[in-house]
């Protein structure tokens, strides 16, 4: 009799072995595929992407987010927040209230314009040039980028992409250290902008991705991280634009 149930034990034990290794195997086996163009995929994801869905079409580029091939390096809202002002970060050893940066909003107060409340205010033709700083042409994965090592850029330095716009762009793959052995950890795009050619090794505005590999129907989404960085990777293009161009009034 005790043989028997030790025997019944064992063979429970199997069977949730192998259910259990099964369900592992099916874990790598999830699909990033949305049945749905990028601009649907944008409207279908309100957290994170509302308010960049909408700069979509106030920069009127909604056939390009529905038909073209490319690659898309989508900002969160919270990264757009940030930028403009909802967001902020405190520096504890400033006084209580001071932030450690200045925000879109607070740049144009500070220089005596209006500041923006809707994101109608500002000329299309802005948010349309900031958001192909992020847009580049054909569908890229995470494996055709080249590998990119921040404190080995001479041999690791990533490669040079020019964004919709004209933008030069490094993109590349960041190799994580895993149990103190180089590179054989979690692979992770990043992407950087190039704020002086001469100097293509420069990067001063980086932006990491969280969500890799995102497939709509056309291109390819790589959604980024929100570590407080700003849209259009420099605050103060941004601002230069904004202020000369004048925010609209209704």
């Amino acid at each position: 009799m005790k043989n028997l149930i030790i025997t019944c034990c064992a063979l429970l034990l199997g069977l949730s072995a192998c259910k259990r290794d099964n369900y592992y195997k099916d874990g790598g086996l999830a699909k990033a595929d949305f049945n749905g163009n990028m601009l649907q995929y944008l409207e279908a994801k309100p957290i994170p992407f509302d308010t960049i869905a909408q700069l979509v079409k106030l920069a009127k580029l909604d056939t390009v987010f529905s038909k073209d091939d490319f690659t898309f390096f989508a900002p969160t809202d919270d990264i757009f927040k940030f930028t403009l002002g909802d967001i902020h970060t405190f520096d504890k050893n400033q006084p209580a209230g001071r932030t450690q940066r200045i925000s879109l909003n607070q740049l144009l107060f500070d220089a005596g314009r209006d500041t923006i409340k809707t994101l109608d205010q500002v000329d299309g033709a802005i948010w349309r040039k900031y958001l192909m700083r992020y847009m580049f042409h054909g569908s890229n994965r995470l494996k055709d980028y080249q590998q990119i090592d921040f404190s080995l850029v001479s041999l690791y330095g990533g490669a040079i992409y020019n964004s919709y716009g004209g933008t030069p762009t490094n993109i590349g793959v960041v190799y994580n250290d895993a149990n103190n052995v180089k590179y054989i950890g979690y692979r992770q795009l990043a992407i950087s902008y190039i704020y002086d050619i001469s100097r293509p090794d420069g990067f001063q505005f980086t932006n990491f991705v969280a969500s890799s590999d995102i497939k709509p129907t056309n291109g390819v989404v790589q959604a980024l991280r929100f570590d407080k960085t700003d849209f259009g990777f420099n605050i103060i293009d941004v601002f230069t634009d904004i202020y000369t161009t004048g925010l609209k009034t209704k």
